[in-house]
């Protein structure tokens, strides 16, 4: 009876778990590139429940030379096991803005940061002062020779990642332009976005801000070879692959398995209660 009080008080304590995943996943349904997370849960050990022998000797050890029956197995509760990040691609949402910058495929933008390299699947990119691409918390966008610096406003980035702009050009227009409408003559190569992926990218750490960063579990961060980069599409964002209206099936979930836990420890309680006052008075 007692194990009651703990299988159904470790089952609230995972619907707790998988509430705060569920509401982290809602409140970020509007942040460029977010990734939703979903909770992981498993089983305690299950104990096997085997006959003792009639003369009270216990054989040992399990296993397939183990000749006690087996009676049966009971379970003991569960436990959260880890919070999961699902790297599916987010809907692309057109913004025609220059600086607006998509990866249509896996892959993730590398970012200087004064905490180190990161990483991003937000594209929603600036210009500072010194002319620099930058991140709206100022982390330097790198490309695959350095951080990346522009002398105009305009300039095109290509399918590949790779980054035009023309020094004569004296537009300081930010909507998104192209080659063939503007007719740039004297198109310079700056760089080509550096790009980057992961061994294991499911074990990467959320760093906030949008940003990922590595651990010993994902492997270093290596760039995309040439036939396997995702397709880099300016003038759009990546949406949060977050879906409201099943996130709310699930919290809906959740609150119904909470209460039914509550209700077992409840249960539980007044049994115990009544065994204890009840069957002394017998």
């Amino acid at each position: 009876m007692i194990r009651g009080l703990y299988t159904g008080a470790s089952g609230m304590v995972v619907e707790m778990h998988r509430m705060d995943t569920i509401a982290n996943n809602l409140a970020n349904v509007n942040l460029t590139g977010y990734k939703r997370d979903t909770s992981i849960q498993k089983a305690f050990p299950e104990l096997l429940l085997r006959r003792m022998n009639d003369n009270g000797v216990y054989v040992f050890p399990f296993g397939s030379v183990d000749t006690t029956p087996i009676v049966g197995k009971l379970g003991t509760g569960v436990e959260q096991n880890e919070v999961y990040t699902v790297f599916t691609q987010g809907a692309l949402k057109e913004t025609g803005n220059s600086f607006d910058l998509a990866l249509e495929g896996k892959g993730f933008f590398s970012v200087d940061t004064p905490e180190g390299e990161k990483y991003t699947r937000n594209g929603t990119f600036l210009i500072n002062s010194d002319g620099y691409l930058v991140t709206k918390e100022g982390g330097y966008v790198l490309g695959e020779n350095g951080p990346v610096k522009l002398k105009k406003n305009n300039f095109v980035v290509d399918q590949d990642g790779k980054i035009y702009q023309n020094a004569n050009f004296t537009g300081d227009d930010h909507r998104l332009v192209s080659l063939e409408e503007n007719q740039w003559e004297n198109m310079e190569l700056v760089d080509r976005l550096k790009v980057v992926d992961f061994k294991r990218e499911r074990y990467l750490k959320k760093m906030g801000n949008s940003y990922w960063n590595s651990t010993q579990e994902s492997g270093k961060a290596e760039v995309i070879p040439e036939n396997n980069r995702p397709k880099v599409r300016q003038g759009f964002l990546e949406g949060a692959n977050v879906n409201p209206v099943t996130e709310m099936v699930k919290m809906i979930e959740v609150n119904r398995s909470y209460e039914a836990n509550q209700k077992l420890i409840q249960s539980e309680d007044t049994l115990l209660g009544r065994l204890i006052n009840d069957a002394v008075k017998v």
